[in-house]
């Protein structure tokens, strides 16, 4: 048994969308001409675009459609994808993909973004190539907390479940790997609020932590 294949989770992990998506949306509710409280916003968080452009309708009494709302934000925040100066990956992930790959480990994307969302984070950012295999949980039947996700990014990288870890930070996340059987390193960032890590195997604050020399005691 050693480490064969890492999954890595893509938000809170590799990237941190949520302030873009914050942006965008409160210049969307800005143009819509409507007043959006810190709490309403708060309520939101892990909703579908779907869901939030359906309670804003409904709170707000708007004429516009979930489709129009839907525009007008995602438009924004393709905007502050390619131009907010702020927006980068998150510190050391990187040199920690560089260095998992040079070990021959092999990397899977397993996150609930959509294709288009992996993709364009891939392109800005040069990932594509460390990477063997995406997968987006958008197209999948089953969510987090659901394993299917990380059952299916095993089984991409042709490994036995023992030789793989999952990379989350999020509770539903590390809950879809611990009912995968798989490994799960919880990553805690200044940036992670109100999430359970009492089923993670391991957590940590620094991606150096997670080098293959300091984890093989787990393998």
């Amino acid at each position: 048994m050693s480490l064969k294949a890492v999954l890595f989770d893509m938000d809170g992990v590799i990237v941190d969308t949520e302030p873009l998506h914050r942006k965008a949306y409160f210049k969307t509710f800005n143009q819509l001409g409507i007043d959006v409280s810190e709490e309403l916003y708060t309520s939101f968080t892990g909703a579908s675009t779907k869901r939030v452009c359906d309670t804003l309708i409904e709170r707000f009494v708007l004429s516009e459609t979930y489709e129009e709302i839907a525009a007008i934000k995602r438009a924004h925040f393709k905007d502050y994808f390619y131009n907010d100066a702020e927006f980068d990956l998150i510190s050391g992930v990187r040199e920690l993909i560089q260095h998992y790959y040079e070990n021959g480990i092999t990397l899977i994307l397993a996150s609930s973004a959509t294709m288009v969302t992996i993709n364009m984070v891939f392109e800005k950012f040069g990932l594509e190539k460390y990477f063997s295999g995406k997968i987006s949980g958008a197209d999948l039947k089953e969510s987090k907390p659901h394993p299917e996700i990380f059952i299916k990014a095993a089984e991409m990288a042709v490994q036995p479940l023992e030789n793989c870890m999952v990379i989350e930070d999020s509770t539903n996340g590390i809950l879809a790997a611990h009912r995968a059987n798989i490994f799960c390193a919880a990553y805690k960032s200044f940036h992670t609020h109100n999430q359970d890590y009492d089923l993670a195997n391991i957590v940590v604050s620094d991606y150096s932590e997670l080098e293959v020399d300091k984890i093989s005691k787990f393998f």
